[in-house]
């Protein structure tokens, strides 16, 4: 990898971190958008696996929820694993082709950021969790495969549940980590995901966790609610432009 290109990818990273460590969310999706600007969707996938991996399994373990969670939502997480497989087996992954890829990955972006600036609540499922959580899996698993950007439609879910806001952010880091590992079984099935494209991911895990503690610094001095408006309007410009750029 030439020197300006992993300075560039460590700024990312650094930037992707800093917003993570704010708002708890975002590093996989700001990463996954701006590294899509300079490669293509499945090389910035690839590289996004190790940081958005360790920083959402610390996310997952940190606090007394993970278990009944996991009693509570395995099946959305089997789903989510399944629905990503299938995808990619049935060549809807990233690898399938650029062009179709980075459009898909702009729609995503877009529609979380509308989702986020909208303030949009899903309805709680209430009984219908049973028969809601496996569909919502599945489909975030497609929308994983297809464009590397897990938040679609499992964040508006999750936020639905009613959950407490300590039990909230461990349900967010299982989900993250969950498509993570199945995201990197996916395109390591493609050939995406070997082991030099593995020791650059590694590489960027620093500047990611560097990142998450200045945002963790920044979080005594800013508002997170107007951090969260600017990370959701920058998402949605970035989204546009992905997608609008490879339209025209």
């Amino acid at each position: 990898m030439a020197e300006h290109h992993f300075i560039l990818i460590a700024l990312i990273f650094l930037l992707a971190g800093l917003v993570k460590g704010v708002i708890g969310m975002g590093l996989p999706t700001i990463s996954m958008g701006l590294l899509a600007l300079v490669m293509p969707p499945a090389e910035a996938a690839a590289l996004l696996i190790v940081p958005s991996l360790v920083t959402n399994v610390w996310q997952m373990v940190v606090g007394p929820h993970l278990r009944p969670l996991v009693r509570r939502l395995w099946p959305m997480m089997l789903t989510v694993v399944l629905g990503t497989w299938a995808a990619a087996w049935l060549g809807f992954g990233l690898g399938a082709a650029v062009g179709p890829a980075t459009i898909a990955l702009g729609v995503a972006l877009a529609l979380y950021a509308l989702v986020g600036l909208l303030s949009f609540r899903l309805r709680p499922p209430g009984s219908g969790e049973r028969l809601w959580s496996p569909l919502i899996g599945a489909i975030t698993g497609a929308i994983t495969a297809a464009t590397g950007v897990f938040v679609i439609p499992a964040v508006p879910y999750l936020q639905a549940l009613g959950l407490e806001k300590d039990a909230l952010v461990q349900a967010l880091g299982l989900s993250f980590t969950v498509s993570t590992i199945a995201l990197a079984v996916g395109l390591s099935g493609g050939g995406s995901f070997g082991g030099g494209v593995a020791l650059h991911s590694l590489l960027a895990l620093a500047p990611a966790v560097l990142g998450m503690a200045i945002g963790q610094a920044l979080l005594r001095r800013v508002s997170p609610a107007t951090f969260r408006l600017c990370f959701f309007a920058g998402l949605l410009l970035l989204g546009l432009h992905l997608a609008a750029g490879r339209l025209l």
